[in-house]
């Protein structure tokens, strides 16, 4: 029995949740009335809101009527199955992994149909230094850690662009409209800005290709989930200068969690004019709406222990967000030496999120009390970036140079509101059978951050010597208001970052290289005297050894680094109601990543990640402990091979992959570990044109993820979570 037990959670968002460890005041604000939580700000805790030129580039691109504009982050180079060989996100300019002194990894498309990727924590599982385990199942936020650090509001990026988000409304990525996935790992500040020392998350968006092409999917899985999908695009009839693609989805589905939704309508514009060789100019537009369960929690005893209680009530319980995009990428070859590129993007993502919390459950009465919960969120951000690249040579050096200058607004407003929801009858499980009243709003945040940055970078090539250097002077403005008529409470903090890192390239394909790069990122709220806190910042060393085999696709990377992170937000000693940024975390690790595409037909990605997160700097109770929710190892294999002509069973593919997520403490004060657990998925596949000639193009594929149904749980900062049970789908889609 559970005896009278007071619950000591509340729902959180990721920038709530990743800001639970040692003994802080609660970094939410809450209804005078409401449960008091004492959440305590971990200590790499993000604000709630924080927000070539030559003749030959001519003759290839005539040579390739396929050519599309670079896709700023996105791997721009030829793919074969799972292996990428270039990628804009680790300098902005279109370099070869092997040439990028950096960790970076690139799930390719033919990865992410392997796998049937649902949401982009799926799409990186199988990437070293990404922990997507931490929280658990939550279908409502794209939330994850690089390299011990989080990036859900600062580190994920679309087409080079920070997408940015404020407490619940962060804008999900539907993968099914993405080309590929890149991940930089450690600081991007030196280029991008502001940011997690962590990394950057960079999707590339589907673009009109030069051909035409086209696809419809159906799919289905349990859990009641159904599905279709189109993706088309080409030439735009009678003309020669404009092609097009549009891609939709609409889902009806339930998930494993009783009374979560899992539904999504997404529709995807893109139209690309090309007037010339040298130049294009293209408009990529998105709108989506989907609806998920706002609670995704189990009740939890004092200790952070789940119960089989669910928070959720289907009576007051849904999570709706709309969100709208639309933005341009101009790319023009001025001449054999410059290129010029503009890309610009309007974000707006509004959230309305209703749920029931249980705060205590009384064993003598056999009731839970609860409280609702109605948050009301809107964000809107526009981004625009300019560059100018200039490709030349200067004695025997040669020499890849670029000029950048970006700025950004985004604005996001709060609404929360907090009141009594009828007891549970823990007898009956009378869920949905009592009406929840919307309680009233009470707690107001507004706030508005606008940074500009001037960057540069070199990329010098003398011999089998490659010197990247980059540099960036940023200048933020960053005001917030936590009352409904309140004074802003202003900063305006600046800084430079930047990165330094040479390789060196063997004929053999071997580049061993090392680098230094920071980070830094501003922070809300203010001291015990009213000052505002420094912005955080961040420092990595970093040498690896990378290997791209000579015409053949396999690119084997290792990495070993070190990542300070400093000004962390700390409960001030002094006066234990204030925080203080004063706190520090480092981060220690070794990753090896391969991607292989030995043979026709198959295809392989594995990882290996060793982490050690330790609290340097933090509270009496935490300094000197591992960072919670983060395993100190990790492992991931996902290996599919299809069937050639020749065999009896030409045209079936089997896949199957493995995650292991090793053994991590559950708290900050680390009194208790989470177990680790092994993770199965599968796929099994079929071209059914090569059954018959009739069905050309038609093809059917069953994927499995937690093949086994593996139940476990998992806690970070001494919150507990579950993870995902299996899910099965199974598509049937046609291209022509």
């Amino acid at each position: 029995m559970l005896g009278s037990v007071a619950f000591v959670s509340v729902e959180l968002s990721p920038s709530q949740a990743q800001a639970q460890s040692s003994n802080l005041p609660p970094v939410t604000v809450e209804a005078p009335d409401a449960p008091k939580t004492r959440s305590t700000a971990a200590s790499n805790r993000r604000p709630r809101s924080s927000p070539a030129a030559s003749t030959s580039r001519r003759a290839n691109a005539a040579a390739d009527p396929n050519r599309t504009p670079q896709a700023a982050g996105g791997a721009n180079g030829a793919t074969t199955g799972y292996v990428a060989t270039s990628s804009a996100a680790g300098t902005k300019t279109n370099t070869p992994l092997i040439e990028t002194p950096q960790s970076l990894s690139v799930v390719t498309r033919k990865e992410l149909e392997d796998r049937n990727v649902q949401t982009l924590k799926d799409a990186v599982n199988y990437t070293p230094g990404v922990t997507t385990s931490a929280f658990g199942y939550d279908p409502r936020f794209d939330s994850f850690y690089i390299r011990g650090f989080d990036v859900t509001y600062t580190g994920i990026y679309r087409d080079g662009l920070r997408q940015g988000g404020g407490n619940f409304a962060i804008p999900k990525i539907e993968p099914y409209g993405l080309e590929s996935v890149s991940i930089l790992r450690g600081p991007a500040s030196g280029l991008y800005g502001l940011g997690s020392p962590g990394g950057i998350v960079d999707v590339t968006t589907k673009r009109p290709p030069m051909t035409a092409f086209g696809e419809v999917q159906l799919q289905t899985g349990n859990y009641d989930r159904y599905q279709g999908s189109f993706d088309v695009g080409g030439p735009v009839p009678g003309s020669d200068q404009l092609y097009y693609r549009l891609t939709g989805l609409l889902r009806d589905a339930k998930t494993w969690f009783p009374g979560n939704d899992d539904d999504r309508a997404y529709i995807a514009p893109a139209l690309t004019w090309k007037p010339n060789l040298d130049t294009s100019f293209t408009i990529l537009g998105e709108y989506q709406t989907s609806r998920t369960a706002a609670s995704i929690g189990n009740a939890r005893t004092a200790d952070g222990k789940l119960t089989n209680i669910y928070s959720n009530d289907p009576a007051f319980s849904a999570m709706d967000q709309q969100q709208f995009r639309i933005g341009y990428a101009f790319e023009h070859n001025v001449n054999d030496t410059w290129t010029v590129r503009q890309n610009f993007r309007f974000y707006q993502v509004n959230t309305d999120a209703k749920y029931v919390q249980i705060d205590k459950i009384d064993d003598a009465t056999h009731t839970a009390t609860r409280s609702a919960w109605r948050i009301q969120d809107n964000f809107r951000t526009a981004t625009l970036d300019n560059q100018a690249e200039a490709k030349f040579t200067l004695g025997s050096v040669k020499n890849t140079v670029l000029f950048g200058t970006d700025y950004s607004h985004s604005y996001y407003d709060d609404r929360i509101g907090w009141g009594a929801a009828p007891d549970l009858d823990l007898l009956t499980m009378n869920y949905g059978a009592q009406a929840i009243a919307s309680p009233a709003f009470s707690i107001f945040t507004k706030q508005s951050i606008d940074e500009m940055g001037v960057y540069v970078q070199e990329q010098a090539r003398l011999g089998r010597f490659i010197l990247t250097l980059n540099g960036r002077q940023s200048w933020v403005s960053q005001s917030t208001t936590t009352t409904l008529d309140g004074t802003p409470v202003t900063q305006k903090p600046s800084a430079f970052t930047g990165r330094a890192g040479l390789s060196y390239l063997f004929d053999s394909g071997v580049a061993p290289y090392v680098s230094y790069a920071t980070s830094f990122s501003p922070q809300t709220g203010v001291d015990v005297t009213g000052a505002t806190f420094k912005p955080t910042t961040g420092e990595q060393t970093e040498a690896g050894i990378k290997y791209q085999m000579p015409h053949v696709p396999l690119l084997l990377t290792g990495a070993v680094f070190n990542i300070k992170q400093d000004n962390v937000l700390r409960t001030d000693p002094n006066a234990i109601a204030f925080l203080a940024a004063t706190g520090q975390i480092e981060s220690k690790g070794v990753e090896l990543e391969a991607k292989l595409a030995l043979k026709p037909g198959f295809d392989l990605t594995a990882a290996y990640t060793h982490l050690s997160v330790v609290i340097t700097r933090g509270n009496t109770d935490t300094t000197g402990n591992e960072y919670s929710g983060i395993p100190r190892d990790s492992f991931a294999a996902f290996g599919k091979y299809t069937f050639q002509s020749g065999t009896p069973v030409e045209g079936l593919g089997l896949g199957l992959g493995g995650r292991y997520i090793g053994a991590n403490f559950g708290d900050d004060q680390n009194t208790f570990e989470n177990a680790a657990v092994t993770l199965f998925d599968a796929v099994i596949d079929y071209d059914v044109g090569k059954l018959d000639r009739r069905f050309q193009g038609a093809y059917m594929r069953l994927n499995a993820t937690n093949l086994f149904d593996k139940k476990y749980d998992t806690c970070q900062s001494g919150y507990c979570y579950a993870g995902a049970r299996r899910q099965v789908i199974g598509t049937l889609s046609y291209r022509w």
